[in-house]
């Protein structure tokens, strides 16, 4: 399965310009689509299929969606954070900082679906299975809070500031944060979809 259309994906320049609000509304639709896939598809999936790994080194859908709540924690209260000390839009556009940009092109899939390799950090990576219907729980009201977040940024400066969880000291422009956090949803909503489709629930995702 390929990439949601209107994705960052194989962007390889060191900054890009966007249309604030362009780049706000397409963000919107990519949430409001990973957002839609979990009430419609992903609630309906029962648990034994959730948990199942594909292979003793993948993920279930289970632990790629534990995964993404466990940055939701940090990344969402840090991005509310950020909107309520910034100041008014300061321009139109928004243009990526060089790191910010490549952490977006890092994490997101190929526009061939593809998806590179890379090891997560420890204090983000699932360490049991927990109930599945807690887990989507928690991923839907995650993504609602994310679309609240986006339309109140259409108001405010891009350019604020927002440690990354990684380190307190790399801190990335909001707009960002926004981009490589959205990246990161579909990254990982497709490894769950693959691992789904692997583990022999073999309804075809759109």
């Amino acid at each position: 399965m390929k990439p949601q259309a209107g994705t960052f994906a194989s962007q390889n320049k060191i900054d890009m310009t966007y249309n604030s609000k362009d780049l706000l509304a397409d963000l919107q639709t990519q949430t409001e689509a990973l957002l839609n896939r979990a009430i419609a598809e992903w609630q309906l999936v029962p648990h034994s299929k959730l948990a199942l790994k594909p292979n003793t080194q993948a993920w279930s859908a289970n632990e790629c969606l534990q995964h993404l709540n466990s940055y939701g924690r940090y990344y969402l209260p840090a991005i509310e954070k950020a909107l309520r000390v910034s100041g008014q839009k300061k321009s139109d556009t928004f243009t990526t900082g060089w790191l910010g940009n490549y952490f977006t092109n890092l994490m997101a899939p190929k526009a061939s679906g593809a998806i590179t390799k890379m090891k997560s950090p420890s204090d983000h990576t699932p360490t049991a299975i927990r109930e599945s219907h807690e887990v989507i729980a928690e991923y839907i009201d995650q993504q609602e809070k994310l679309l609240s977040l986006l339309r109140k940024a259409a108001t405010t400066d891009l350019t604020t500031r927002v440690p990354i969880s990684l380190t307190r000291l790399i801190r990335l422009k909001l707009g960002d944060v926004f981009m490589f956090y959205v990246a990161h949803l579909q990254r990982h909503s497709l490894q769950a979809e693959r691992a789904l489709q692997q583990a022999g629930f073999l309804r075809e995702f759109s």
